[in-house]
């Protein structure tokens, strides 16, 4: 198999090409199949590890690996990649997202606002220093280190403090689930 990779990257050998697809065609889609992937994508990444075969005969050095090995190897990183791409691009419908957005009713509006209301009131319950905690941790998003070094206060001491202005507030705020 090694010499039809050989052939393919010195002449562009089109009968090598036939020869290596028909042996790993079938073989590279059902590893992919056993990998997880269905039928069909499977054979689609299976015709696309041999295109790449084709393209990138030259850079196959049979010293290093057969020619098995190689050409599995493109597959599972073909295979890799396109599930990062999934992943990367998850399932998120915009045309939905947009219509939703459209769809606001003014009772979502209105509950929205009523809920603002009710912890901008739960906030000013708080101390003085439990609400600059939670303005420096949630609305100004600064991680705990900056905010210990902010206020000139241990680590341990921002932590336990963001924890307990949290706790106040979940306390104020139980009815709003």
């Amino acid at each position: 198999m090694s010499a039809l990779v050989v052939a393919i990257a010195r002449t562009g050998d089109r009968e090598a090409f036939a020869l290596l697809f028909r042996h790993f065609a079938p073989r590279v889609k059902a590893f992919l199949m056993r990998s997880g992937l269905a039928a069909n994508t499977a054979e689609e990444l299976a015709q696309e590890t041999l295109l790449t075969v084709w393209r990138k005969a030259s850079y196959f050095d049979p010293t290093r690996a057969a020619a098995s090995t190689w050409i599995f190897t493109i597959a599972r990183n073909l295979s890799i990649d396109m599930k990062r791409r999934e992943r990367n691009m998850g399932t998120v419908d915009l045309d939905a997202v947009d219509e939703e957005a459209d769809e606001t009713s003014g009772e979502t509006i209105l509950m929205s606002a009523e809920r603002e209301a009710r912890v901008r009131a739960a906030l000013a319950k708080l101390s003085e220093e439990q609400a600059t905690i939670v303005r420096l941790s949630f609305f100004q998003e600064k991680p705990h280190s900056q905010i210990a070094q902010e206020l000139g206060i241990p680590l341990g001491t921002a932590k336990s403090r963001v924890r307990l202005a949290l706790s106040r507030l979940r306390t104020l705020l139980e009815d709003l689930k």
